[in-house]
């Protein structure tokens, strides 16, 4: 059985402790993983701080390492992506895109490491200011702490890495318990670039220790996090005057207007609803349907949900996979039977079998049901009737959240009005809430979090901005 040690300062560590780490479908034992104590904490962020405090690699050094990591990823691609499937439930095929997603990000984020500039700053206009010259530069904030989920075990853990490097920063990562090999073979991957040791430390463990052992340690300058708005609650609440970037999901709502070609937004809404059985934040959870055409979309939409295949995720074919555990699959069905139980029609779907749950298709649901409401994280979508636009938008603004929302519709009037109304970090016209092209900015508003993600986005989060004024006639 594979044993992964944490990595402190260049090198592979075994500890005290051992996690065993299952396969979400079949549950047997994949391999092992040392578990950080508090002492292996504060070594590894006493290592990233040691790194940042010796500056930054050269620039065009990050692009060369980050861009042979891309390299190396992509000769990797199988062996990520099963691994991926296995410990996280994603279907191979998904699991296949994330890691050519993830090849893009190291990419974009090496790019991105020789473009970092500041500007001119034109203060000799200010009186008594006609002999200075100043200019800005950015600086790395330093040591950043990247604690990421399961759901995108590899393509957001990059997300993190990648530009923290490309900024010049030392970083200590905190992958979620449930999905650390992905981490541990990334890891590996930029060690074997070339990245220097104390640049990048991984530590393993329950985030109620090791992440509040991170959390408690003035050392770290900045913490950027995937996860529940309850934990990045908590973040935002000890990091005290530190930066912080936090995505923390949404229920996405998706409008389909009455002049909307209702095959695709349909095929596309049900592709979007049970990608990674639902557990995406940006997965279409609310579907607002105008009333003229409800019931024919919620017959494609039905059509299309019940084409989906479920099963293995480590069998081509298959389209939904297990959920990250079976306690989270019972309490999507809790939250369905709750529904129902509420006058919500049940319109495919609603079984659960171990991890595995159904894809699931409401109708009749309620502002206050779970399944509406909160965030699902789970194969579950709900259709809405509205009779105007208007009605529509307050109701997608009738949310907590505010990550992403879409829109289907031929008028342009329609999908501005939507666009510059909704409170949402994007808007995506004719698509569902669930695009994202890894260049672009990414992260919300409201109880979704606060910052951007996307590698050019994430190099401005983890930078800090300097201004350097020159007297030109000098002291006297």
């Amino acid at each position: 059985m594979d044993r992964y040690g944490i990595f402190v300062d260049g090198s592979w560590q075994e500890t005290g402790e051992w996690e065993d780490v299952r396969n979400k479908f079949t549950g047997e034992v994949l391999a092992r993983v040392s578990v950080a104590s508090r002492e292996d904490v504060a070594r590894a962020v006493r290592a990233a701080r040691l790194a940042a405090d010796r500056g930054p690699l050269p620039a065009y050094q990050r692009y060369e390492i980050l861009l042979r990591a891309r390299d190396l990823l992509t000769e990797r691609v199988e062996d990520f992506a099963r691994t991926i499937a296995a410990e996280s439930g994603k279907p191979l095929k998904e699991a296949r895109v994330e890691v050519s997603r993830a090849v893009q990000t190291l990419t974009l984020s090496g790019e991105e490491a020789k473009r970092i500039h500041g500007e001119g700053v034109p203060v000799e206009a200010a009186p008594g200011a006609e002999n200075r010259l100043a200019f800005t530069i950015r600086a790395p904030v330093g040591v950043v702490c990247a604690i990421s989920p399961f759901n995108f075990p590899l393509n957001l853990a990059a997300h993190k890495i990648a530009p923290a490097l490309a900024a010049g920063n030392a970083v200590v990562h905190k992958p979620a318990g449930t999905t650390p090999l992905t981490a541990a073979k990334l890891c590996q991957v930029l060690v074997d670039a070339g990245l220097p040791p104390g640049y990048l430390n991984l530590v393993f463990g329950p985030g109620a220790r090791v992440g509040d052992w991170l959390l408690e340690d003035p050392e770290i300058d900045m913490y950027t996090f995937t996860g529940s708005p309850a934990i990045g609650e908590r973040i935002k609440a000890k990091s005290g005057l530190r930066r912080v970037t936090l995505e923390l999901g949404n229920n996405s709502a998706v409008i389909v207007h009455k002049d909307a070609e209702l095959a695709t937004a349909a095929r596309l809404s049900a592709a979007r609803a049970f990608a990674n059985a639902g557990q995406v934040c940006i997965s279409v959870q609310r579907i607002y349907v105008q009333k003229d055409i409800l019931d024919a979309f919620s017959d494609e939409l039905v059509r299309a949900t019940q084409a989906l295949k479920v099963g293995d995720p480590l069998d081509p074919g298959t389209d939904v996979g297990p959920m990250i555990s079976e306690a989270e699959a019972a309490r999507a069905e809790d939250w369905v039977h709750e529904a129902v139980e509420g006058g919500a029609k049940l319109l495919t779907g609603g079984t659960r079998e171990g991890p595995l749950f159904q894809p699931t298709v409401l109708a009749d649901v309620h502002a206050s049901m779970k399944v509406v409401c909160n965030e699902v994280f789970a194969p579950v979508v709900t259709v809405i009737r509205y009779d105007t636009i208007d009605e529509a938008i307050e109701a997608v603004n009738d949310s907590h959240y505010g990550l992403q929302a879409g829109i289907f519709t031929e008028s342009l009037e329609v999908a501005m009005e939507a666009a510059r109304r909704i409170r949402v970090g994007g808007v995506m016209v004719n698509d569902t809430s669930s695009f994202r092209a890894d260049l672009m900015p990414y992260g919300g508003v409201k109880g979704s979090g606060m910052g951007r993600e996307g590698p050019k986005y994430a190099v401005e989060e983890m930078t800090d901005l300097k201004v350097i004024v020159l007297n030109l006639k000098g002291a006297r």
